[in-house]
């Protein structure tokens, strides 16, 4: 019965399924938060993603992965958030953040990944290292770690503009455990009384990184250049290289 029962979960995770939109929330200019209620939800871990398909009337199909925004932990139900940044001249996204509203259907299947997942069990510090709409996963993983986690965290969270910042209310609520620290990084326009401007460099990752002594695993998720620049950064700074766990998407959308 059990392997029947794991069986089942595996098949009803691998196939498309119909969810429903029961809410949506701007979170900046270009993203907004799509809250799905998806029937018999089996739950997700922390840090993985759901493919979303739309289907054109004449029949054309086009999918994205996008990072399930929200943590599970049962109490929710059926409910799971995705947020999603709009890319320029993109297929679908300009739908899921335009078009989409409360009541329409929507096709998704997952969820999806098994390696850049934080789950309250692992051991030692985690450390968060997020690029533009990159802090999708990671806000999924600081939810999860204020239900369950008793380690450190700390997030740094990378943006061109104040106006970019995407969970501006979550992460002062987030960041006002004792144990989560959130340090934003402005690459373009800092607001008043932040005098740095620039991208995360060697100088941020001694300051507010933990240091590789401290154990911590690190997840760094946004476009492939700053994740490739930031996994860099932390091995040349003596961070194990097996304790870096890395999401990247597409050449374009992140801070510049």
């Amino acid at each position: 019965m059990e392997r029947t029962a794991i069986r089942r979960r595996l098949t009803a995770r691998m196939s498309w399924q119909i969810a429903t939109v029961t809410d949506v929330r701007r979170e900046t200019g270009t993203a907004r938060t799509i809250v799905l209620d998806v029937p018999d939800w089996q739950g997700h871990l922390a840090g993985q993603h759901l493919d979303v398909r739309l289907t054109a009337e004449d029949g054309y199909r086009a999918s994205r992965s996008y990072s399930v925004a929200s943590a599970w932990d049962g109490s929710h139900g059926s409910t799971i958030e995705l947020t999603v940044e709009q890319v320029p001249g993109g297929e679908v996204s300009p739908y899921l953040v335009d078009v989409l509203k409360v009541g329409d259907p929507l096709e998704i299947r997952g969820p999806v990944g098994g390696w850049f997942v934080w789950t309250p069990e692992q051991e030692g510090p985690v450390q968060l290292i997020g690029g533009g709409s990159g802090v999708v996963p990671l806000r999924a993983m600081l939810q999860a770690h204020a239900v369950a986690g008793t380690t450190p965290a700390r997030l740094l969270y990378s943006v061109r503009r104040p106006e970019s910042v995407i969970y501006v209310s979550d992460l002062k609520d987030l960041a006002a455990s004792d144990n989560v620290d959130v340090r934003l990084v402005y690459t373009r326009e800092a607001p008043a009384g932040e005098p740095r401007v620039g991208r995360i460099d060697a100088e941020l990752i001694e300051q507010y990184a933990f240091k590789p002594e401290d154990g911590a695993t690190t997840y760094v998720c946004g476009p492939t250049p700053f994740v490739e620049t930031v996994a860099n950064l932390l091995v040349a700074a003596g961070h194990d290289p097996a304790r870096v766990r890395t999401e990247r998407f597409g050449p374009t959308g992140g801070p510049r």
